[in-house]
């Protein structure tokens, strides 16, 4: 099954990145984002994309300009995720042929994301909207849209954000800090696959 899974690897240097994400894979979680604000993520992205472009999604997070864009298209990045809600790099992203995730809190934001053509909207801080906000909005989002809960989002709780009708996750410390090894991600990745799968059992 294709579990709607994000990995933010925040913090990730090139020289990590490919043992890292062969232990996502390995535990099934194959949609990876490196957040731009890591340490030469462009690089990174690359070696993953060449390494693992045919078994993941590999893309970028905190991508807040159209030029970041441009830049991730020509290294063959697959995903742009972004904190907030920004027309622009919504439709420079999907002109270039990738998935958009843009970073969404009110039903305003929510919408013109869907308008400008977001394939998933990420919730985030999920924490501050929590799972009663969550279900207000689902109530006026169309029925496919995929919703993402980003921040305050884990194991422990993936079962009340399921039972709100939220598509996915996105995992950031709980799967992921700077200077972590690949054997501890792949055992927390584990945990978290786990924990989904029986969340949407």
């Amino acid at each position: 099954m294709s579990r709607e899974i994000i990995a933010i690897l925040r913090g990730l240097t090139p020289a990590e990145a490919l043992p890292i994400t062969d232990a996502l894979i390995n535990a099934g979680i194959t949609k990876i984002e490196v957040p731009l604000n890591s340490p030469d993520p462009f690089d990174s992205i690359a070696a993953m994309r060449a390494h693992a472009g045919d078994r993941a999604v590999i893309g970028a997070g905190t991508v807040l300009e159209v030029a970041q864009v441009k830049k991730l298209a020509e290294i063959g990045a697959q995903m742009v995720v972004s904190p907030d809600c920004f027309p622009e790099v919504i439709r420079a992203t999907k002109a270039a042929g990738m998935l958009s995730h843009p970073g969404v809190m009110t039903p305003s934001e929510a919408f013109s994301a869907l308008r400008n053509g977001a394939d998933g909207l990420k919730f985030f801080p999920g924490f501050k909207l929590g799972v009663d906000g969550l279900k207000a909005l689902k109530a006026v989002l169309p029925p496919e849209a995929k919703t993402y809960a980003v921040g305050g989002a884990g194991p422990a709780n993936f079962s009340d954000w399921v039972a709100a009708g939220v598509s996915g996750f996105g995992i950031g410390s709980n799967i992921y800090k700077p200077g972590y090894s690949a054997e501890q991600v792949a055992e927390l990745a584990a945990e978290i696959v786990t924990a989904y799968d029986e969340a949407f059992a």
